[in-house]
């Protein structure tokens, strides 16, 4: 009895589930489980990329927490150093050495210019902002429908392409409520990061409303790590680069 039990486990592992018998809000925390730990931090570097070819590079150190809670510290360029953002929830705020209070900003900003907004950079779990609307077959890929669960998330609807067995995603269409295209960002060479992270570790975004742009977020680490909830208050952000 236990060997046929053994038997049917292997075939549901090494088969995946048809679209219609999967709990889609269930694969969506899956997925970004796989992409990301709950808590973690990170280094990676954002590219923005101009028609011409000329570049702009920034480096971040991240930190998360949960599903509603991450800070990002600029470690270059020069300019930028010292820098840091916070985001609770669809609150976020930016803190600029010398100028004292941080500003509050939006979504939809950027904080590094290019086709990455605030959103982007300051990635909460896809779970937090969407509701799953549908799951379908893509030949070896499931395409996820997911709806914004408020007004205030940056893009109305997602289409998310997942690997069937990696459980990752390879590309995301961010669209309006009508449907048309914001952007597309693009997951690439997956890399093992240890501690059982296996993820993509180049992420490339390009837009039709940007022609010609590119942005691209190259990871060098991540690992999980337990944080306090201090280190995502607005009195903290002059500090984060004492978590490095």
């Amino acid at each position: 009895m236990r060997k046929v039990i053994n038997l049917v486990l292997a075939i549901v592992l090494f088969f995946p589930l048809p679209a219609h018998a999967l709990d889609g809000e269930a694969l969506l925390r899956q997925i970004d489980r796989n992409l990301n730990p709950e808590s973690y931090e990170s280094y990676r570097k954002l590219i923005n990329i101009e028609p011409d070819g000329r570049t702009k590079e920034y480096v971040l150190f991240s930190v998360k927490k949960g599903f509603d809670k991450v800070a990002a510290l600029f470690i270059s360029p020069a300019s930028e150093k010292g820098r840091s953002t916070l985001r609770l929830g669809e609150n976020m705020w930016l803190y600029i050495p010398g100028i004292g209070k941080p500003i509050r900003i939006t979504s939809l900003q950027s904080v590094v210019g290019g086709v990455f907004n605030n959103s982007d950079i300051l990635q909460l779990d896809y779970a937090a902002e969407y509701s799953v609307e549908r799951v379908e077959e893509a030949g070896d890929q499931y395409l996820l429908h997911l709806k914004a669960k408020t007004k205030t998330v940056a893009y109305d609807r997602i289409r998310l392409w997942a690997d069937q067995k990696k459980l990752l995603p390879t590309r995301i269409e961010c669209l309006t409520e009508a449907d048309m295209l914001i952007k597309t960002i693009h997951f690439k060479e997956i890399k093992d990061f240890g501690g059982g992270i296996v993820r993509p570790s180049v992420i490339e975004t390009d837009s039709p409303l940007y022609q010609g742009y590119r942005s691209v977020m190259i990871f060098a680490g991540i690992k999980e790590r337990t944080l306090t909830d201090e280190v995502f208050t607005q009195t903290f952000m002059p500090n984060l680069e004492s978590l490095r």
